[in-house]
């Protein structure tokens, strides 16, 4: 265990003549089984597509059915694609250089931002919870918190004007998204950024190498899971990996070059009730590419108590699901504990 926190999956991967993986990366299929879905191999078929463009500048019509689209895409799929949002390609293309760089710092660099708390602003480091897990992921990662308040390591050069470029580009999209939204469940479109805090909105980038895996049919790279929040915004730089589970099968995310990929949080099921269920997804590996994937998590700010919007429960004829809890509180729960598909949501079901 403690070698594993001065190494990562990359340097396992970097070894010379590398042919098996290591036991403890042996990730069996009663794991999966045990979180829910089926395992087996996974489907393709047709993903939601969000125009954001007409839902910002379409006419009236055309926004009405983008809104209508939004609602279909939460409540069928809890997952979808966003075209033309207008973040610049140039910047998605820098982000992912400079978090490529990242992982190609020593280990020695790496290590100063190995992180002590799932709640330290930098956290860099390997699997998901290396502390308390039994078998680890084919996965490093690099975590930032960047708003409200922004935080950034300190190498790569110019890293840190990308990220903070970036992001503010991504949350300009995620409040516009959550608008119509909003509108979908039949509320103002500035409803949720309203009691949700937008402003203040918490905000954390993470970035996932999964280098060439040797044994791909053994290892996992993300296992079921579900994300904290309302919205999470995904890129990745070509090399296909994320599998989302749709109507009791696994389906492979195909992505449409320059979309953002958009799956709905455990706090988009709280705040609706249950209408819109907070997705489980998956991140499997091969043995040829390296993949590497950017999400940003959106919440609500970190103090807000999430819990169904009144609105919703019709005057009490439909009785909350959930209980309240601080944001930040369940963000430490999740964090904290070993990745088993949504069960975090059950600690706050009624």
């Amino acid at each position: 265990m403690a070698a594993l926190k001065v190494s990562s999956v990359k340097t396992l991967a970097d070894q010379p003549n590398l042919n098996h993986i290591p036991p403890a990366y042996v990730f069996r299929t009663s794991s999966t089984n045990d979180q829910g879905p089926e395992d087996g191999e996974a489907s393709e078929e047709p993903i939601p597509v969000v125009d954001f463009s007409l839902l910002t500048s379409g006419t009236p019509d055309q926004r009405s059915r983008v809104v209508q689209d939004l609602g279909y895409a939460c409540q069928e799929w809890g997952f979808f694609m966003v075209i033309n949002h207008g973040v610049d390609e140039g910047l998605t293309k820098r982000i992912l250089q400079g978090c490529g760089e990242f992982f190609d710092l020593t280990e020695e660099e790496k290590s100063e931002y190995e992180g002590r708390h799932v709640l330290d602003p930098i956290r860099c480091g390997t699997s998901f919870n290396a502390s308390v897990e039994e078998i680890f992921f084919w996965r490093d990662y690099l975590k930032v918190m960047v708003h409200p308040e922004f935080h950034s390591p300190n190498k790569p050069a110019r890293f840190s004007e990308v990220l903070e470029e970036y992001t503010k580009a991504v949350r300009g999209v995620v409040r516009r998204l959550l608008g119509g939204i909003s509108e979908s469940l039949g509320l103002e479109s500035c409803h949720l950024d309203r009691i949700l805090d937008l402003e203040s909105s918490l905000q954390i980038l993470t970035a996932n190498l999964y280098p060439p895996c040797p044994q791909p049919e053994l290892a996992m790279g993300m296992p079921p899971h579900s994300d904290h929040g309302l919205l999470t915004m995904l890129i990745q730089n070509g090399i296909g990996g994320l599998q989302i589970h749709h109507k009791g099968r696994w389906v492979k995310v195909n992505a449409v070059p320059g979309a953002f990929l958009v799956n709905t949080g455990d706090h988009m099921e709280i705040l609706s009730n249950g209408k819109y269920g907070s997705v489980l997804h998956r991140a499997v590996v091969n043995d040829k590419t390296t993949r590497m994937s950017i999400s940003v998590s959106n919440g609500p700010s970190p103090e807000t108590i999430v819990s169904p919007v009144q609105e919703l429960l019709e005057n009490g004829s439909c009785p909350a699901a959930y209980i309240g809890m601080k944001y930040k509180d369940y963000l430490e729960l999740q964090q904290s504990n070993k990745l088993d598909g949504n069960s975090c949501l059950n600690r706050v079901r009624i």
